[in-house]
């Protein structure tokens, strides 16, 4: 059944419309804002607008409503149609033969639920210490038979432990002195020779730096060195897969090692070749 609602202004008056005639469907209200004066004067989602302001809304698009409810003054009022809700129901027919409404009623009917551990979904039992095997109540928490039972498990404290130097301080502080004061010396910890230096002092040395040799070793006759060493003592080039000289124990490259052995004046190089 249509009626007036009337929307006291100015906007913004706090409820939504959707559908139109651009939708193919009524205007309708599809949500109100709670506390808004749609929702105070009894607007409600669902609701069909049939005019708005005297004006019919049945040939008006989505937008135009839009328009006439913005340009609205101190005063909106709009003609509604509010479906109404019905509540179906079976018919069932009385033994006089007339068709009643079969009522049903929502009210859930109380059940006689007891006490009882195999039944589920029941009201939980009370408390009560009367239940216990005694069939005595207890006077206090001491009483209870689990308590004891923690109280009995629970293990003894100990006395701290006291190294023996104060606790001999103790028995002579406790004796007014008239117990002797023992005491016994105790020697400090030797420290060992770490295991890295005795490990260098077994490097082979190296000819050249010095320094132990870790890693590979370049050995030329009876001497040892690292391969950055293996040079020669002239001009510090490096005698690897170059070949080598030992002119007066040390090393020289062919170049330098045969400046090393050349001549004085007047007098001539000659190959020597041992005896077989």
């Amino acid at each position: 059944m249509p009626q007036n609602v009337v929307l006291d202004g100015p906007a913004p008056w706090g409820f939504r419309l959707m559908g139109g005639k651009d939708f193919n469907q009524p205007l309708t209200v599809s949500r109100v804002t709670p506390g808004s004066k749609a929702s105070v004067a009894n607007l409600c989602p669902g609701d069909i607008i049939l005019a708005i302001d005297g004006a019919a809304a049945e040939d008006m698009t989505h937008g135009e409503a839009q328009i006439k409810i913005r340009d609205a003054g101190n005063q909106l009022t709009l003609k509604i149609e509010r479906p109404e809700t019905r509540l179906w129901s079976p018919a069932v027919s009385a033994d006089d033969g007339k068709v009643n409404p079969f009522k049903i009623n929502l009210e859930a009917e109380q059940q006689d639920l007891g006490y009882f551990e195999h039944k589920f979904n029941v009201r939980p039992k009370p408390f009560s210490l009367s239940g216990l095997h005694s069939g005595k109540m207890l006077s206090s928490i001491e009483d209870s038979h689990v308590y004891r039972m923690l109280q009995d498990n629970q293990e003894p404290t100990h006395e701290p432990r006291q190294s023996g130097s104060f606790r001999a301080l103790q028995d002579y502080i406790d004796s007014d002195g008239s117990r002797p004061l023992v005491t016994r010396s105790v020697r400090a910890p030797v420290t060992k020779p770490s295991q890295t230096a005795s490990t260098l002092s077994k490097l082979p040395l190296c000819d050249k730096c010095g320094q132990g040799i870790v890693g590979t070793v370049v050995k030329a006759r009876d001497k040892f060195r690292h391969p950055a060493c293996f040079v020669c003592s002239d001009c510090d080039i490096n005698l690897k897969q170059k070949g080598y000289f030992f002119v007066e124990g040390q090393l020289y490259c062919e170049m330098h090692a045969r400046v090393r052995t050349a001549p004085v004046d007047g007098h001539d190089l000659i190959a020597v070749f041992p005896s077989s």
